[in-house]
C-alpha cells in the first residue's frame, strides 16, 4: 500500500486536493467562494431561473439521467458506510479540513445528528428541484482488497455497501437507481454480482487504483462476461484519482487497460472521460508519460470498441482540467452519441472546484452566463451542473440532448456511426 496516497485523505478524496490539488494558488480567498451557502429552492424569478428554463429546451425531463452520483456516510444511522479514521484525527488538521469541505459540499451541518441521514435528505431535496422523471444513479463503493481477495480496511478511504445504495434508491424509486460495487478478487465475487443484478443494480462501479483492481487480472474475465450477458455496464474510473486514494495503485487507472475489459464483451463507461492526470503509453512503453485524456482519445478512435465503449462527462468541466479537454469534448461531435451525463455529486457543491471565469476565458462559456450560473449553484448544485453543461459551446458545437437522456445506453444508439 502507498501510505503517502492514503494520507492525502478523502476530500482530496472527492476531488479536492484541498487547495493546491485544485490549482488554487492559496486558500486566502473570499469566504463566500470557499463555502457552499446551502440556500433553499431556486427563486421563481431571476436570471438563474431563466437559464434553467432554456436548459430544458429539447430535453424530455422524464428521460434525464445522472449516471454518476455518490453516496457517503459514516454509519451513524446503520448504513454500514465507513470513512478512513485519518479524516477525523485532530492531529491531521488538513484531513479534518478536507472532510469538513466535503460535508459542506453536501450541506451536511457540522452538528448534524446523523451524517448518513443528513446527506440523503439534502440529495433528495436537490432532486426535488427537477421535473418529475429525472433520475440519479447512486453509487455503492466496495472495499479495497488484497491480491488474495481479502478486504483491506486500512486501504479503504470510504466504503458504501451495496445494501445501503439499494436501500436509499428503494426509498425514493421515482428518483433513484443504484449502482453496485463488487471487487472481482473476492472469492464470492460472482455470487455477489448475481445478487446485485437480481436486486436491480443498473451498473457496477470500479475504481481500480483505490480498490486494487488490475483490469488484466484473469478474475476480471468471468465478471465481465456475466455483465455482458446481463447487458449491464461497468463504470471504471480512469485518469488520476483524487477522490479515494485507497490502495494507491495509480498505474491501474490507465485508460488503455480498459481494452482488456472490453475484450470480454462488456460495455464499459470510462468515468470522467479520463480527463485528469498522466499515464503510461502501454503501446509505446519507452515513451514518457502522456496525458490520460490523450490515451482515452486513442481508445475512443479505435473502431472495434464503437459498440461497447462509453464515457461519462462527470467532473470534466472542473477547474483542474485543461481547457483543451473542455474544447475537445465539445468539438468531438462524433463522440457525443457515446457520452453520458454525470454530476459526480457532491462535487458540484464544492465551491472552489469550478471556475466559471476559466470556462469563459477558454471560450466555452458566455460572459453573461457566469453570474446567474453562480447564483443558481448557491441554491441547487445539481441544477447548476446540468445547466452549465447545457450552456457550454465551442463555436456551434454543444453537448446534445441525447447525452442527458442517456441514449448512449440504447443498443441502437451504440451501433450508430457518425
Amino acid at each position: 500500500m502507498n501510505r503517502r496516497h492514503l494520507l492525502r485523505g478523502c476530500c482530496g478524496a472527492l476531488g479536492v486536493g484541498l487547495f493546491t490539488g485544485l490549482g488554487l494558488a492559496t486558500p486566502a480567498r473570499a469566504a463566500g467562494s470557499l463555502r457552499n451557502p446551502c440556500l433553499g429552492a431556486v427563486p421563481a424569478a431571476g436570471a438563474g431561473q431563466a437559464l434553467l428554463d432554456e436548459a430544458w429546451a429539447g430535453i424530455d425531463p422524464a428521460r434525464l439521467v445522472d449516471t454518476h452520483a455518490h453516496l457517503l456516510g459514516n454509519g451513524d444511522a446503520g448504513s454500514g458506510c465507513t470513512v478512513h479514521p485519518s479524516l477525523q484525527q485532530w492531529w491531521r488538521p488538513t484531513e479534518v479540513l478536507r472532510r469538513r469541505a466535503i460535508l459542506n459540499a453536501a450541506c451536511v451541518p457540522a452538528d448534524a445528528a446523523s451524517v448518513d441521514l443528513a446527506y440523503v435528505a439534502r440529495l433528495q431535496a436537490l432532486a426535488a428541484g427537477f421535473p418529475e422523471g429525472a433520475r440519479w444513479w447512486l453509487f455503492a463503493f466496495d472495499q479495497a482488497c488484497s491480491d488474495a481477495g481479502q478486504p483491506m480496511p486500512d486501504w479503504t478511504t470510504f466504503h458504501v455497501p451495496d445494501a445501503y445504495a439499494r436501500q436509499v434508491a428503494a426509498a425514493l424509486p421515482q428518483r433513484f437507481d443504484w449502482v453496485a460495487s463488487v471487487h472481482p478478487y473476492r472469492p464470492d465475487a460472482l455470487a455477489r454480482l448475481d445478487a446485485a443484478l437480481a436486486a436491480g443494480a443498473v451498473a457496477v462501479k470500479w475504481l481500480p487504483s483505490a480498490m486494487n483492481i488490475d483490469p488484466r487480472d484473469p478474475r476480471c474475465r468471468p465478471f465481465c462476461e456475466r455483465l455482458a450477458r446481463a447487458g449491464v455496464p461497468l463504470i471504471v474510473h480512469c485518469g488520476e484519482e483524487k477522490a479515494a486514494p485507497g490502495a494507491g495503485r495509480d498505474e491501474l487507472v490507465n485508460p488503455l487497460l480498459v481494452r482488456h475489459l472490453l475484450a470480454h464483451g462488456t460495455r464499459v463507461v470510462v468515468a470522467h472521460a479520463a480527463s485528469l492526470g498522466r499515464a503510461r503509453d502501454t503501446d509505446q512503453p519507452s515513451a514518457p508519460l502522456r496525458p490520460a485524456f490523450d490515451l482515452f482519445t486513442r481508445l475512443m478512435d479505435e473502431r472495434e470498441w464503437e459498440g461497447r465503449l462509453l464515457a461519462d462527462v462527470s467532473a470534466v468541466f472542473q477547474r483542474n482540467r485543461k481547457p483543451v479537454v473542455w474544447q475537445t469534448v465539445l468539438q468531438r461531435q462524433d463522440w457525443h452519441h457515446r457520452l453520458l451525463h454525470g454530476s459526480d455529486y457532491p462535487l458540484p457543491g464544492l465551491m472552489p472546484l469550478f471556475s466559471l471565469p476559466a470556462l469563459q476565458n477558454a471560450g466555452v462559456l458566455a460572459e453573461g452566463d457566469v453570474e446567474p450560473l453562480q447564483r443558481l449553484r448557491e441554491h441547487n448544485p445539481l441544477l447548476f451542473d446540468f445547466v452549465l453543461k447545457r450552456r457550454l459551446r465551442m463555436g456551434q458545437a454543444r453537448l446534445p440532448a441525447a447525452l442527458f437522456e442517456a441514449r448512449a445506453l440504447s443498443p441502437a444508439t451504440l451501433t450508430r456511426t457518425t
